[in-house]
């Protein structure tokens, strides 16, 4: 969607390219570098305040240089973005140059609060006013008007020479008005004599204002947009990082086998179609392939959301970024490049950012109006003063009076404040709010998606249940094991005898020896076993004759027992059987989408084991929350159905919507919003990312990846998802609060207006009442700062 509110659609032979496009300082910039563009013949352009992009379709005929004369020709400039080669290999990039111009912004707004306060105090303490006080104010004053100053004036010249008018030219009109007159009242007025004091009168009466100096109005209104401008900024630069996050996922470097079988260490960006290459326990898979060699868990949550690593055999297809968590693999490259999955979603969350549209902040979309308004009264002013005969200086003073009155000081701190000041409460309570434009879609939210993994679920693989049997039941036995038969410890019962007391096995003492033998092997489930094992039962014994069965599970020797642990085909292959009630437990975990691990132990199949994602102690309590706010949620997962399901049932979702596909997930965000529903997306993987940036509302969770939270709007760092419903409130809240404060600011001028046109506020009393202003909006974003969580 564009700036404009408008789509646009593109002709099959419409060429299209993306510029980065530099100097825009509001959201009217971007409407209007995006109206220039589209009137252009055969071009359909949207433009991204947020992303600062904007992607173009042109016809043939049309060239890239002609459209970036026209970016250049409406006063901002405009360049195609580097080659992702380019940027991988360390080139130059829009994000190497931000930090810069961040770090002047700060030294323009730190100077300036040196400088101003002092002027500031000087002018609202009348007993401090020593002699010559106000030429000490002007030498203060007048590198915060002119220097720090300098990014208002050069935008509003840039404006006038477009006939357009923006908060910039407000603000440099308002702080030039000011210090102009101040140097009049100074070197040609009454201003500079020794001794000069300000006196605060309120009478609402015709004055000369010779005497009167508002050095403290230009100072102090610069330092605090310059405060505005910097907070937002320093936001705004994280707002398409996302697209970079993704494609760090990717391995760097690449194991590359040789034809004649040799080794050798090589950057992944050189790997091509067919290349074989090398995969060792806890690497990255460098690129889309197809198995080889070898067999191993694949861990791929962070691109599909399956809690569950893969199995992976010779034949198998894997997928670039994703974790190789077992065995050594040797895989044939098959996808590179942009054809990889991980580049695929990349493209999806650029798309996602650049689609959605920039909310136009309020103030922006009124100063469009207002500034051009305001300027004409205060010349209409000017000529009508003169005409009636009062003068130069009464005609000069009401003039002024009128710009002062609408110097924007309490429009400037009307977002920033309040923003500041719940973003502070917010980072309180876990939460993080990137900027204004995210508050606009809190209060129309109406359908939230919570992503299952990591989100409503721990994201981590745990032992939820052991079920073990007793031992009156008929052992199931084999022998000594010949060569490649499973290990059986000496003295185990052989086919036909019973169990004697020793081999009665207690729950603790069943899952002490699986857990040993699941020790030794690095697949996540098996680690999940070994951890509650040693939990239980403290350190773990070293098993003996242990052997990894590809896809079926581990077998060992430990302290004298034979042990199989994994897959029922596992103890089949070795004619041992579940009895009916163990078989019993393992249908029903596997129902509820739990993973059922069977456990023999000298030869009789003893327990079952249940691992599966724990829900978070909080999701329950969380999505009632939710509820509380009028949202419904929805679980998105890549998770099967029965998986899914169960965690829906444990926290109170009635809608599922599983076994998703990272392109599937911004399908159904995009499906809904056609439905007329305003969506709000909480997820943590980089499966989540493209989603949250299409969703109306993006909700990272903190404890993600850092994809996933660049492409969030709000972020919760505690990693809890009552953090959630806390975070929309607080939104909500702020965005009631900066509603309020641009009335008030506006209302105030809007009221004095008259009274200065008319020649009954001098413009003294014009800047208190714009200081008032200012205090009021300070003081109602400061209760904020009384925002508490539910609960």
């Amino acid at each position: 969607m564009s700036t404009s509110g408008q789509a646009t659609t593109t002709s099959p032979d419409q060429a299209r390219i993306e510029l980065t496009i530099g100097g825009m300082t509001c959201a009217s910039c971007a409407a209007r570098i995006e109206k220039k563009l589209n009137r252009m013949d055969g071009v359909e352009a949207t433009v991204n305040y947020a992303t600062e992009k904007a992607r173009v379709s042109h016809a043939p005929e049309v060239s890239v240089a002609d459209l970036i004369a026209t970016v250049e020709a409406t006063g901002y400039t405009a360049e195609p973005p580097p080659p992702v080669a380019e940027e991988a290999d360390g080139g130059p990039t829009a994000d190497d140059a931000e930090p810069e111009e961040l770090r002047t912004l700060r030294y323009r707004l730190v100077a300036s609060v040196v400088l101003a306060v002092p002027v500031i105090v000087l002018a609202m303490v009348p007993a401090w006013q020593f002699t010559y006080w106000q030429w000490l104010s002007l030498t203060l004053a007048a590198p915060v008007v002119t220097w720090a100053a300098w990014p208002f004036h050069k935008a509003a010249a840039v404006n006038a020479r477009h006939g357009a008018a923006t908060m910039d030219t407000l603000i440099s009109v308002g702080v030039s008005a000011a210090f102009l007159w101040s140097l009049w009242a100074l070197f040609l007025g009454h201003a500079g004599m020794p001794g000069m004091t300000h006196s605060f009168s309120l009478t609402v009466s015709r004055g000369g204002g010779a005497g009167n100096i508002y050095l403290e109005v230009a100072a102090g209104v610069t330092t605090f947009i310059l405060a505005g401008r910097y907070f937002e900024a320093r936001s705004k630069r994280r707002a398409g990082a996302a697209l970079r996050a993704l494609l760090e996922l990717g391995a760097k470097d690449v194991t590359l086998l040789g034809a004649d079988g040799r080794e050798t260490t090589v950057p992944a960006s050189r790997l091509a179609p067919g290349d074989r290459f090398v995969v060792r326990p806890g690497e990255k898979i460098a690129t889309d392939g197809t198995v080889l060699e070898g067999s191993s868990a694949v861990d791929a949550s962070m691109l599909t959301g399956e809690s569950v690593p893969v199995e992976v055999r010779p034949g198998d297809p894997v997928t670039g970024a994703t974790v190789n968590a077992g065995g050594r693999l040797v895989v044939r490259a098959t996808r590179v490049g942009a054809d990889t999955q991980l580049a695929r979603m990349a493209k999806l969350v650029e798309d996602a950012q650049n689609g959605k549209a920039a909310a136009q902040r309020l103030a922006d979309r009124i100063s469009a109006v207002f500034v051009p308004v305001v300027i004409g009264l205060a010349l209409a002013t000017l000529a009508f003063w003169l005409v009636d005969g009062a003068g130069l200086t009464a005609a000069f003073t009401a003039a002024v009076a009128v710009l002062i009155i609408a110097c924007p000081c309490a429009l400037g701190l009307a977002t920033p404040t309040a923003l500041l000041v719940g973003t502070g409460r917010g980072a309180q309570l876990g939460i993080l709010i990137k900027g204004p434009e995210v508050l606009e879609t809190t209060r129309a939210v109406d359908t939230v998606v919570l992503d299952k993994t990591g989100t409503v679920t721990t994201g981590t693989m745990t032992l939820r249940a052991v079920h073990v049997t007793g031992d009156d039941g008929e052992p199931t036995a084999a022998g000594a094991p010949t060569e490649g038969e499973a290990p059986t410890a000496a003295g185990a019962p052989t086919e036909g005898e019973a169990p004697t007391e020793a081999d009665a096995f207690t729950e603790d003492d069943l899952l002490r020896l699986a857990g040993a033998v699941e020790h030794a092997s690095e697949h996540p489930i098996a680690r999940a076993v070994a951890r509650a094992a040693a939990e239980r039962s403290g350190p773990l014994p070293a098993p003996e004759d242990f052997a990894n069965v590809p896809g079926l599970g581990v077998q060992g020797v430990v302290e004298g027992h034979a042990v199989l642990a994994g897959r029922e085909k596992l103890l089949t292959e070795w004619s041992i059987t579940l009895p009916p009630e163990l078989a019993e437990a393992k249908e029903a975990a596997e129902a509820a989408g739990r993973t059922a691990i069977c456990v023999a132990v000298d030869g009789r199949a003893r327990a079952v084991l249940e691992v599966a994602d724990a829900v978070k102690d909080t999701s329950a309590e969380a999505i009632a929350r939710l509820r509380a706010l009028g949202l419904t949620p929805i679980l998105l997962t890549g998770d099967n159905e029965a998986v899914a399901a169960t965690v829906a049932r444990e926290v109170g979702i009635e809608e599922v919507i599983a076994e998703v596909m990272p392109e599937d997930k911004v399908d159904v965000v995009k499906r809904l919003q056609a439905e007329g529903r305003s969506v709000a997306m909480v997820g943590d993987g980089v499966n989540d990312a493209a989603a949250l940036a299409q969703a109306d509302l993006g909700l990272a969770m903190g404890t993600g990846t850092d994809a996933a939270i660049e492409a969030g709007d709000l972020t919760l760092v505690r990693g809890d998802l009552r953090a959630a419903p806390d975070a929309i409130r607080l939104a909500r809240r702020t965005l009631s609060t900066i509603k309020a404060n641009l009335f008030w600011a506006f209302a105030y001028n809007v009221a004095a207006i008259p009274l200065a046109a008319s020649g009954l506020l001098n413009p003294m009393i014009a800047g208190a009442a714009m200081a008032f202003s200012s205090v009021f909006v300070v003081g109602n974003s400061l209760r904020l700062r009384t925002f508490r969580p539910t609960g």
